[in-house]
């Protein structure tokens, strides 16, 4: 990513400090049962799609061909 000019944003449990080396934005979540912890990381990432979709201007309440993947069977 770094090598074509992107930018590295990573989820970590809190505390993690090793991660800083690897990516320029941390988004940290606290530590859960490692069955739970996809779930805990689900929530920053949705969130983080939706203001990324929101900047570029998408409308996120009526996605292209949702009518589509909801109704066809």
């Amino acid at each position: 990513m770094r090598a074509r000019g992107g930018k590295v944003i990573a989820i970590a449990t809190e505390g993690d400090e090793e991660i800083r080396k690897l990516a320029q934005d941390v988004i940290y979540v606290p530590q859960v049962h490692p069955l739970l912890a996809p779930i805990v990381s689900v929530v920053p990432l949705q969130l983080l799609a939706y203001e990324i979709a929101v900047l570029l201007g998408r409308d996120v309440d009526q996605p292209r061909n949702l009518a589509k993947s909801v109704t066809v069977e």
